[in-house]
């Protein structure tokens, strides 16, 4: 199974811009301004069990494919954010296995496995309570989404900090803050 990577925001120039994707983004883009929000993305994005996309995931995914840094994206960069967001939604329904439109701890620990990450299953618990602020014992699309983005940045810094690929990093106080914050959304 193919799972989306942090290689996010790459568009590719003078492609297309698929026609249907123009006229979502120009329904999302209420103020006609040629940019979109997080804000006005979160209006339009349904999390699957009856809400929008968190204010969390919807600044993270503008924040990824924003090039200009100005917290907005335009129509091409639009469109690569919706190809990633359904990307993300088939590894999701992949795990899904009762359809419910969330995922629960069974369900999160086979996709981290299947992605190569090996954690406990009390981590995996942790990681259901931290992205689950109603108590569901579960997570929806958007918390899924931002959890994984988070696990691959963490990966990533850790990685590099792992030259002899031991598994274990020695950090000091200032870098493990420089990680964190540039890890968080």
């Amino acid at each position: 199974m193919a799972y989306p990577n942090t290689m996010y925001g790459s568009t590719v120039a003078g492609s297309e811009i698929n026609p249907d994707i123009q006229r979502w983004f120009s329904t999302v883009d209420k103020d006609g301004s040629g940019r979109i929000t997080a804000t006005e993305l979160q209006a339009v994005l349904a999390n699957g069990q009856g809400g929008h996309f968190s204010d969390t995931a919807c600044k993270l995914m503008i924040g990824m494919f924003d090039k200009e840094k100005n917290g907005t994206i335009n129509v091409s960069e639009f469109q690569a954010l919706f190809n990633y967001v359904n990307a993300w939604l088939g590894v999701f329904r992949g795990f899904d296995h009762d359809n419910s439109g969330s995922i629960q701890e069974n369900e999160l620990s086979a996709a981290l496995t299947q992605m190569g990450y090996r954690l406990s299953a009390e981590f995996i618990q942790f990681l259901i309570k931290k992205s689950d602020l109603q108590g569901h014992r579960s997570i929806t699309i958007d918390q899924f989404i931002v959890l994984c983005v988070q696990i691959q940045r963490f990966t990533e810094a850790f990685r590099l900090r792992d030259a002899d690929q031991s598994g274990t990093i020695t950090i000091g106080f200032e870098d493990f803050l420089g990680v964190a914050l540039n890890c968080s959304i």
